[in-house]
């Protein structure tokens, strides 16, 4: 919603402001496709030139994520909190033997299924079940499995910051390819040196207009959705930080109860569970 709202106060204020300075949108209409093909097609294919198809699928999945907002809500903090108290308290009261179950098929497992959205996210499955198999072959080394799960987080993390920085990358060449654009625009123009003033005033504004599609495409659209979606991403990083904390505070030898208290304490304010509503949360969570 927020990312729709700014592009309607961009687009209003800047053209906005045209008219009401006495501008003419005649030459701006006119001459607005030409430019835009030739500035708009020459980032598209500078943008496929600089990825493969992996990473183009990437981005247009990441501009839906602007438009979308971050994945994980205040209830999906609770949830996570909730797997990881039941997990770990099973492997505390039952051992190995009575998690290999939940972990080697988390699809039948009774306790991922409580949670269908995080089941979704083969990453946090992954990488839930991936650590704790890991402590069932004896690696009960805190520091070595939060080197371990550090690793994977920044793997995942530059991933997924992929579609950002293209984006930026393509914000950044705009204005370039706009002054491009003008500067084809006045050759154009000198070709005709020979026109009377009114003519060449009119192709001299319609070249202009590339310099300022470039920029405005630039710093009023492109530039804040990458802008956004690094935010967006960052927020959904802190997800999996708890996941690290929480195992990592089990594996210190901390009671379940302290070791997802330890992650709420990782949890953004904004989504923060009080301690008495996790304490309803992990409660209807036993009973279930």
């Amino acid at each position: 919603m927020f990312p729709i709202i700014g592009l309607v106060v961009v687009f209003g204020m800047v053209f906005g402001g045209f008219m009401l300075a006495g501008g003419h949108f005649e030459v701006l209409i006119e001459a607005a496709p030409m430019e835009f093909m030739m500035i708009g097609g020459a980032a598209l294919g500078a943008l496929i030139i600089s990825n493969d198809m992996h990473g183009l699928k990437s981005v247009g999945g990441g501009v839906s994520k602007v438009m979308a907002g971050p994945k994980w809500g205040k209830k999906d903090y609770s949830d996570l909190l909730a797997l990881l108290f039941q997990l770990t308290k099973l492997m505390k009261t039952k051992g190995i033997v009575a998690l290999e179950a939940h972990i080697e098929k988390p699809s039948e497992s009774a306790i991922f299924q409580k949670y269908p959205k995080l089941c979704k996210d083969h990453f946090v499955v992954d990488f839930i079940c991936d650590t704790l198999r890991m402590m069932t072959m004896n690696l009960d080394d805190p520091h070595q499995v939060e080197d371990a799960m550090e690793k994977q987080i920044e793997k995942h993390h530059h991933e997924s910051l992929h579609p950002a920085h293209a984006l930026q990358g393509m914000a950044d060449g705009l204005p370039a390819l706009g002054i491009v654009a003008a500067v084809l625009g006045i050759v154009k123009t000198m070709g005709a040196i020979n026109e009377p003033p009114e003519i060449l005033g009119l192709m001299i504004g319609k070249a202009l207009v590339g310099t300022f599609l470039g920029v405005f495409l630039a710093y009023g659209i492109v530039g804040p959705i990458a802008s956004r979606l690094n935010s967006v991403i960052e927020h959904d990083a802190q997800f999996y930080k708890i996941i690290r904390d929480v195992l990592v505070a089990h594996l210190h030898g901390n009671a379940a109860q302290v070791s997802v208290e330890i992650g709420r304490g990782s949890v953004p304010s904004t989504m923060q569970p009080s301690f008495a509503q996790l304490e309803e949360s992990l409660a209807a969570a036993v009973e279930a």
